[in-house]
This record gives C-alpha cells, structure tokens and sequence, in this order.
C-alpha cells in the first residue's frame, strides 16, 4: 500500500458507510406512515392501500439507489471533494422521497402529487448521473466504471420517462404512475455492468 492509499480507502469506506446510514433512515422515515387502523375489521385497511402501494413503489425505488450505490463504491479506489457533493446532492433528494411518499399516500393520488413525486426522482437520476461522472471524471475515460456505464441506456432513458411524466401527471395521472413503475420495473433487476467489470 503506497503513501496516502489507506486515507483514501478509509474516505471511500466512510462514504459508503454514511450513505448506507442515510438510506436506512430514509426507509425507516417511509415505513413509519404505515400506521395500523384502530377498527379491528378487515375492511378497516382498504383506507390504507394508497398509503401502502407509494410505500412499496419508493422503497423499491430506495432499494435500487442502494444496490446501485453499493456496486458503483467497488469501483471507487480514490475519493475527492466533487465525488463527496456529488454523493451528499444525491442523498439530498432521495431524502425528500419520504415526504412525496407521504403526501402521495395520503391524498389518494392526484397531479400535484404525481408531478413533486416525478420531479424528486427525475433530481434523483440527474445526481446519480453526476456521481457516476464525478468518480469517471477523478478514475479516467479508461477505468472499470467508464468500461462498464457504456453508453448507458437505462440511465438516459429514466430521466427522459421522469419528465414524459410529469408531464402526463396534468392529462391524466394514472399515465405517471405507470411510468414510474415502469422505471422501477427497468431497474428492479440489478444492473450486474459493474459487478461483471470488477470481477474481472
């Protein structure tokens, strides 16, 4: 190990050890709203199915952040001060995903709600996307992370479905949530890019 290498893994496990925490906290913050109903009739639930199925859609999609986060720390072997923001811009917004979670629950629906839930993961994607060229940009055009993005499909097709949506959220909302599960559909099976890279 060379001069300066074990601050570097010591900064790389640090972030990666903080944004484990944060996400858990996200996830914890979401369940939360998940309040049982007092009645003790079955029925009394079908009040909560809204409040259940925006819980189930963002902790799919908070999963994903952090499988995707976990594969794209492997490829980290130096940490500087643009990779430090760009991962704090990217736990900014999806800090906020329990907030749009909630009122998504809440409200039964609706465009606002479907317009503030798309644009907090369209910001989602943008910063993932400055992450993931911040450690390219520190790592170079010829690392493992740059060999294993590609052109990157999914990536560029998400922000693109995040806007068609919240768009459609003022013709009729139902058309946004369908594409917002349609994106957790494209990224629900881990992207193994990375992971393949890495082992080799």
């Amino acid at each position: 190990m060379g001069p300066g290498e074990e601050d570097f893994e010591m900064s790389r496990g640090r972030l990666e050890a903080f944004s484990d925490g944060v996400i858990a906290i996200i996830i914890t913050i979401m369940v939360l709203e998940l309040r049982p109903p007092e009645a003790r009739a079955l029925s009394a639930l079908r009040p909560l199915l809204p409040v259940f199925l925006s819980y189930v859609l963002s902790f799919v999609y908070v999963g994903i952040y952090w499988n995707n986060h976990h594969h794209l720390m492997h490829t980290v072997r130096t940490v500087n001060g643009w990779i430090l923001w760009a991962n704090l811009h990217l736990l900014f917004w999806l800090s906020l995903v329990p907030f749009t979670t909630a009122w998504l629950g809440r409200s039964g629906g609706g465009e606002w709600p479907a317009v503030i839930y798309g644009a907090v993961l369209l910001m989602a994607a943008c910063a993932y996307f400055l992450l993931v060229h911040a450690i390219v940009a520190l790592h170079g055009q010829s690392s493992e992370l740059a060999k294993a993005i590609g052109s990157d499909l999914k990536g560029k097709l998400s922000p693109a479905f995040y806007a068609a949506a919240i768009g459609l959220a003022f013709v009729d909302e139902r058309l946004s949530y369908a594409l917002y599960v349609l994106v957790a559909a494209m990224w629900f099976i881990p992207d193994r890019r990375i992971e393949s890279h890495v082992r080799q």
